[in-house]
């Protein structure tokens, strides 16, 4: 196993756990991912470049930047993904973002079979995507429509496979 396998393995293990304990990823642990990306990229022991760390980082941040922004997700996803760029680089941050989209989807689906919220939640979601209302957001994202759950185990599920070639 590689360094940036054992460090994207090791810091979703992280993610995941603390996410959904606390439903959040802290920015410590984001942050210190994307930097350590950048040294060993900059050190010549990373698997890209200082430019693939550096696009990885800004195209990993641009992926999940707009879901954020619509209310989908969680500014922590959005570093984490980032910080996942840091190591694997544009191409493999692409990847390792649909991967984590399938995953979250599939994900999202069992969530709302569980709460017996399907129709639901797939009725707003609908309306979200058609109409990109700040209201509709508000009303897919207020607590108690209880639609929310980590997203982390999704991305680190994503950025594993990635690196580890699957």
């Amino acid at each position: 196993m590689t360094v940036t396998a054992a460090l994207v393995i090791a810091t979703g293990v992280a993610a995941t756990v603390i996410d959904i304990r606390r439903r959040r990823v802290p920015n410590i642990l984001t942050m210190g991912v994307a930097a350590t990306g950048l040294a060993l990229a900059l050190a010549g022991l990373g698997a890209v470049t200082v430019g693939g760390a550096a696009g990885g980082l800004a195209l990993g941040l641009g992926l999940l930047l707009p879901a954020h922004m619509l209310g989908a997700t969680g500014a922590g996803d959005v570093k984490l993904l980032a910080a996942f760029g840091a190591l694997l680089g544009p191409g493999d941050v692409f990847h390792a973002f649909l991967r984590a989209a399938i995953l979250g989807g599939v994900m999202a689906v069992g969530v709302a079979l569980w709460r017996g919220r399907l129709r639901t939640t797939l009725y707003g979601t609908a309306m979200l995507v058609t109409t990109r209302s700040r209201e509709v957001a508000a009303l897919i994202e207020h607590p108690a429509a209880n639609n929310r759950f980590p997203y982390a185990p999704a991305i680190a599920l994503g950025a594993a496979m990635v690196a580890l070639g699957w």
